[in-house]
């Protein structure tokens, strides 16, 4: 997902074995990005880029139009048998595939509204409804539609629109008195009852709490730091010749004070499972529902009815006005490089979207970074010393200069030393040249300049365009091919960034049927990003803060009392509470390249013989944690307990099958025999699994909302209160994927 698709991987991964070995030295022994990029571009050849189109070839991105029929008959018969939300997802789908001003799109955005009407979602219907009339909906079938309108706006209360609506109505009819007089009878009939409903509600008043929803939405707004954009202004930016940069607190911190609020720089939708890389009917024209479906591709805002690309059918969102902001900044370049884009995976999408968007900041300048990565033969050395270069490591420190002490200032600043969300922060994040490996950096080096030989064999000027008519004609830059390489050597930068700078962004979806009476929730990645800000804070395997996401803004708060002058410490994703500190420092090591000496590193013993707290076994005498291979004994010195490994592993597969019944009885309503089953579950976990098993919790979790259901909400409360250690445990994000 992140990386290119296995077939590419393995494919350039034989490439390089089959290099020459001096050719292999040239690239693992370069000293710059540009040294790298420029004589690993030289090795792309036309059978490669054959090779790759085909992988391409195999995401269907583009609008078919036998598609719309095909998903809005399949919408139909969802709609025949009562599952509108099943229907909604079909005519998007359908939407998709259509060409814009066709018969196609409007009948499927009409019969996304009926959908929707169904599914209570009115104000989303009016949308699809004039959608439909906008894009040339039949002449003939208009009376149904409008009727829709009507009855959408009489249940809003909208009764002046609603009036007006039946009275235009009422006028096409008589003006176009073609219906069959069974239809006529039965549109008259709807009618009548629309006046009526309009005459009922004509002296009520709609009462919506718009200005208490915004200030809701806006109460966690603190003072910004007149340093750090997006954060408050309880932290301030540090830098250490060991650590970096990093954030320390100016004041004790309260848990649950918001210290950063952060757009992304840059986000991209992670695809989630996409078809199958081959070329039947079946994978080309695909029902199942993924991230691209629910979710808006800028602001990553769930849609039920998203509003396509008129390029493409991958590209989804929110509004219109998503989807122009969109195609302003950088998709009218990705749209025609959906399938490389998707074969080349996230980190590539990412790396180069990051560089359109550099286009609307201070070109001259981002030129002049991009010039200077390619001329310093220093800039990628962590021995650099060239102060000039934003990308010095010597952080923080000061040197002389005709006799007077001028201190370095801090990458990613600006020369008043403010560090903001932009692109000179993001281009100063590590990219950690010399700690890839040779063959890592030549995967990611040939696919930036595959990327790059399509978009110069497409002819997009838009890398370009702006740069030309921003600069005086004695400054322009080279040609197409070497701005091409400017460009080239910026993405193959951000794509070695990602590894360590990216981050996750969740959210919790509902999983199950909507019919059910409890649901259950899971934690997805949804996106990747770019948060200079927030990658400014460093790592503990036991942080103390917290990071949570809404639509491409990321919080962070502190999840503990934080004194003044401590740092603010992040978690990667290896916590304490989830994974032994060996196996915490490998993960660290091989995707961050650094050994993690935080409290919990230093004061943990490393567990040899037992496992994760979550998977662990008790003493059913002492409470003690089992520790063995075959068979366990007690932890606890003082204890004499063992048994078999096999005897406690069936009595764990027997606890899945109980719970796993419960949980049938949930979902068809049965609380109370659920609650006697689940009772009686708990109290066999309690005998042999530690207290912070998965299982231990997920049987809490249960609980919990049958409790809710029934209404006794102290009882609710209290495992809820349970949940919160567990869901810290469980549910920490990663800082990457």
């Amino acid at each position: 997902m992140d990386l290119p698709v296995d077939e590419w991987k393995s494919y350039l991964f034989q490439k390089w074995s089959l290099l020459p070995k001096s050719i292999q030295v040239t690239i693992s022994t370069a000293e710059t990005l540009s040294d790298i990029f420029l004589h690993t571009s030289s090795l792309l050849q036309s059978e490669d880029e054959m090779f790759l189109k085909r992988l391409s070839r195999g995401y269907f991105v583009g609008k078919d139009p036998n598609a719309p029929l095909f998903y809005r008959e399949k919408g139909n018969k969802k709609f025949q048998e009562k599952d509108y939300m099943g229907a909604t997802v079909l005519y998007s789908k359908g939407v998709s595939h259509s060409r814009p001003n066709t018969e196609d799109i409007s009948l499927c955005y009409a019969n996304r509204s009926a959908a929707l009407f169904h599914l209570g979602q009115y104000e989303t219907c009016l949308k699809d409804i004039i959608r439909a009339q906008m894009h040339r909906y039949p002449e003939r079938l208009q009376p149904k539609l409008m009727l829709r309108k009507a009855d959408c706006l009489v249940t809003l209360g909208r009764l002046q629109e609603a009036s007006q609506t039946i009275s235009d109505l009422e006028r096409n009819l008589a003006a176009n008195p073609t219906l069959a007089a069974s239809q006529f009878q039965i549109l008259q009939r709807t009618l009548s009852r629309l006046k009526m409903q309009v005459q009922e509600k004509e002296n009520l008043t709609e009462t919506f709490p718009e200005a208490l929803t915004k200030a809701f939405e806006d109460m966690d707004l603190r003072e910004e730091n007149e340093q750090i954009s997006s954060a408050s202004s309880s932290v301030s930016l540090c830098t250490d010749p060991l650590k970096g940069r990093y954030l320390i607190a100016t004041k004790d911190i309260l848990p649950g004070e918001l210290l950063v609020k952060e757009n992304a720089f840059v986000s991209v939708l992670n695809p989630g499972e996409m078809p199958p890389l081959c070329h039947g009917l079946e994978s080309k024209w695909d029902t199942r529902v993924t991230n691209g479906d629910r979710y808006c591709h800028r602001c990553l805002k769930h849609t039920l009815a998203p509003v396509p690309c008129d390029g493409c059918s991958y590209a989804k969102y929110c509004s219109q006005e998503c989807m122009q902001q969109a195609w302003d900044l950088y998709h009218s370049v990705e749209c025609s490089l959906g399938g490389l884009l998707l074969t080349l995976g996230v980190f590539c999408h990412i790396a180069l979207r990051s560089t359109l968007l550099a286009r609307f900041e201070d070109v001259d300048n981002v030129i002049k970074k991009l010039c200077g990565e390619i001329s310093n033969k220093d800039i990628c050395l962590r021995e650099s010393k060239n102060l000039m270069q934003t990308l010095s490591d010597d952080l923080g420190e000061e040197s002389e200069e005709n006799g007077e002490t001028v201190e370095t200032p801090i990458p990613g600043c600006d020369i008043n030393g403010k560090y903001e969300n932009n692109y000179h922060a993001v281009f100063n994040l590590l990219p950690h040249t010399e700690n890839h490996s040779p063959e890592h950096k030549f995967l990611c080096a040939l696919s930036v300049s595959a990327l790059c030989r399509q978009l110069e064999a497409a002819s997009l000027q838009t890398l370009t365009t702006s740069l030309k008519s921003s600069q005086p004609k004695a400054a322009m830059a080279p040609g197409l091919c070497q701005e091409l390489h400017i460009w080239g050597v910026a993405m193959l930068r951000h794509v070695l960034q990602l590894q360590c700078n990216a981050q996750a962004v969740t959210t919790i979806q509902q999983t199950g049927s909507n019919d059910n009476v409890v649901t259950n929730s899971r934690q997805v990645r949804l996106a990747t990003g770019i948060f200079p800000v927030v990658s400014l804070l460093n790592h503990s395997c036991s942080p103390n803060t917290s990071v949570s996401f809404r639509s491409t803004v990321a919080s962070i708060r502190a999840s503990e009392h934080i004194g003044k002058g401590q740092e603010i410490l992040h978690c990667y994703g290896p916590h304490e509470s989830r994974m032994g500190v060996a196996e915490r420092q490998q993960k660290l090591r091989s995707q961050y390249f650094f050994d993690c000496n935080c409290p919990a590193c230093q004061n943990e013993k490393p567990r040899h013989t037992a496992g994760p707290r979550w998977e662990a076994f008790c003493c059913n005498r002492c409470r003690a944690l089992m520790q063995g291979a075959d068979v366990l004994s007690c932890d606890n010195t003082s204890c004499t307990e063992a048994v078999s490994r096999d005897h406690l592993v069936s009595r764990l597969l027997d606890l899945q099958q109980q719970v796993g019944m419960a949980r049938k009885l949930l979902r068809n309503g049965k609380l109370e025999r659920a609650i006697q089953l689940l009772s009686g579950c708990q109290r066999d976990a309690e005998s042999f699994l530690s207290a912070e098993h998965s299982m231990v919790g997920e049987i809490e979790d249960d609980l919990a909302q049958a409790y809710a259901t029934l209404g006794m909400a102290c009882v609710f409360i209290f495992f809820c209160g349970e949940q919160v250690c567990l869901v810290s445990l469980v549910m920490t994000p990663a800082a990457s994927g």
